[in-house]
């Protein structure tokens, strides 16, 4: 019987336990384990390189305030990463492409921005609610439409990431059935089907880490409005 091809979305399970807490767990069996030397082989000191770059780059625009938040934004982006690039793999399942999970870590950060925010500087967070100078007329409903804006972020974010990994694991997977059906019936064109199918899952592995970092970018971005 012909699968669907959303099976792939779904949680695997084994004895009627989903594996979700498992696939969320394997990547971090290729964090280097400690040891007394500062860095002890190459992995790590690329991935202490990526790192201490990546927070650099990020976090350079921002108050002392906000760099408070290095540590858990940092810990969010390997996150992501890991369990984008996991499922790719084969026979493994991939989190980030269920919208329950991803909202479940935009809205907490979103939210986190806000209060912040509004504990230490009330009056800029609730201006960026009304532009400055605007007519009498349309300030009802520039307020409506600003609080809307404000209360979709978390959904976005959350849409975003959900949207993007689901739509090229799709892809890939309809390429590859192609290119399976078409093996004994026409092999060139299977084989160029294949390549498609390579050059398209490095476009993946491309986009599973630039939708991690888009994911983070855009929370620091709200946390410099905020601080």
């Amino acid at each position: 019987m012909m699968m669907s091809f959303f099976d792939q979305f779904m949680s695997p399970m084994l004895l009627g336990v989903p594996l979700l807490m498992l696939a969320m767990l394997f990547p971090l069996t290729f964090m280097p384990n400690p040891t007394p030397q500062w860095l002890n082989n190459r992995f790590t000191t690329l991935q202490n390189w990526f790192l201490v770059n990546f927070t650099k780059q990020l976090f350079s625009p921002i108050n002392m305030l906000g760099q408070k938040w290095a540590l858990i934004l940092t810990s969010l982006v390997m996150l992501l990463i890991s369990t984008n690039l996991l499922g790719l793999l084969p026979y493994t399942f991939t989190p980030t492409t269920q919208l329950s999970m991803n909202m479940a870590l935009a809205i907490p950060m979103w939210m986190s921005t806000v209060l912040l925010g509004l504990r230490n500087q009330p009056t800029i967070s609730l201006g960026h609610l009304l532009p400055e100078g605007t007519p009498t007329m349309l300030i009802p409903p520039l307020i409506i439409i600003e609080t809307i804006s404000l209360f979709i972020r978390p959904l976005a974010l959350g849409v975003r990431l959900t949207a993007n990994l689901t739509a090229g694991h799709l892809l890939i997977q309809l390429i590859a059935t192609a290119a399976f059906i078409l093996l004994p019936l026409m092999p060139t064109i299977a084989m160029l089907t294949t390549t498609i199918l390579f050059l398209l899952t490095l476009l993946e592995v491309a986009v599973a880490m630039i939708q991690a970092y888009v994911f983070v970018l855009l929370l620091t971005l709200y946390l410099q409005e905020n601080t």
